[in-house]
C-alpha cells in the first residue's frame, strides 16, 4: 500500500481528526489519527497489518515468535499482526501504572518479540512495553506500529517498522499556538493525560 491508500483507509474509517487534542503524552495537536476506529472493520485492519507485514525485512519476520502490545490502543493492532505473521498476539496491561503480562499470558525465556503498537508519538509507551517484555523473559527484536508521529524523535535499540510516518506538530500545553489555544481541548486516547 501507498501512503495515499493507508491514508485513505483512515479517511474512510473517519479515523483522521481535526481539532485540538490531548495525546497520551499530554503534549497537544491539531490532528489525531484514532486507530480503534480504522480497526474496528477487520478487513482493513488485516490489510493495513499485511502491508506492514510485508515493509519488514524477511530475517525479522521470519525469527518473531510472538507479538505483544501494549493495551488499551495496541491489543488490535497486535492481533492482527500476529494474524498477518501467523504467531500468537498477546498484550500488556497497567492496572497499577505500569506495564505487565497478565490474564495467563507469559513469555518463554529468550522468545523473540515483536511489540506493536497503533501510534507511536513520543515512543515512551513502547519504551515502557519493552522494559516489561524483556521483565517477563522475551527479547524484543523489532518494533512497530501503525502511525509514527513523532517527526523522527522515537528513538528504539531494535528496529523500528511503522506502516506510515505522519509529521503532524505537536506542542506543550502552555506552548500552543493561538489557533490551536482558541479551541476546546478533547481527550480522545485511553490513557490519562501525563503529568
Amino acid at each position: 500500500m501507498t501512503d495515499d491508500e493507508i491514508l485513505a483507509e483512515f479517511r474512510a474509517a473517519d479515523a483522521l481528526l481535526e481539532g485540538h487534542f490531548i495525546l497520551s503524552s499530554g503534549l497537544r495537536s491539531p490532528r489525531y489519527l484514532q486507530c480503534a476506529r480504522v480497526l474496528m472493520d477487520p478487513m482493513r485492519g488485516a490489510r493495513l497489518a499485511s502491508s506492514l507485514v510485508s515493509r519488514m525485512p524477511r530475517d525479522i519476520r521470519s525469527s518473531i515468535e510472538i507479538v505483544v502490545s501494549p493495551a488499551m490502543g495496541g491489543v488490535i493492532a497486535g492481533h492482527e499482526m500476529g494474524r498477518a505473521l501467523g504467531v500468537e498476539a498477546i498484550f500488556l496491561e497497567r492496572p497499577e501504572g505500569v506495564f505487565e503480562l497478565r490474564r495467563g499470558f507469559r513469555l518463554k525465556a529468550g522468545q523473540k518479540v515483536l511489540m506493536m503498537e497503533d501510534v507511536v508519538t513520543t515512543g515512551l509507551s513502547s519504551r515502557e512495553a519493552m522494559k516489561a517484555i524483556a521483565a517477563a523473559g522475551g527479547e524484543v527484536i523489532a518494533a512497530a506500529a501503525l502511525v509514527d508521529r513523532s517527526n523522527g524523535q522515537a528513538q528504539f535499540d531494535v528496529p523500528f517498522f511503522p506502516l506510515i510516518t505522519l509529521d503532524v506538530p505537536s506542542y506543550a500545553p502552555d506552548a500552543l499556538p493561538p489557533e490551536l489555544a482558541a479551541i476546546p481541548a478533547i481527550k480522545p486516547g485511553s490513557r490519562k493525560e501525563a503529568a
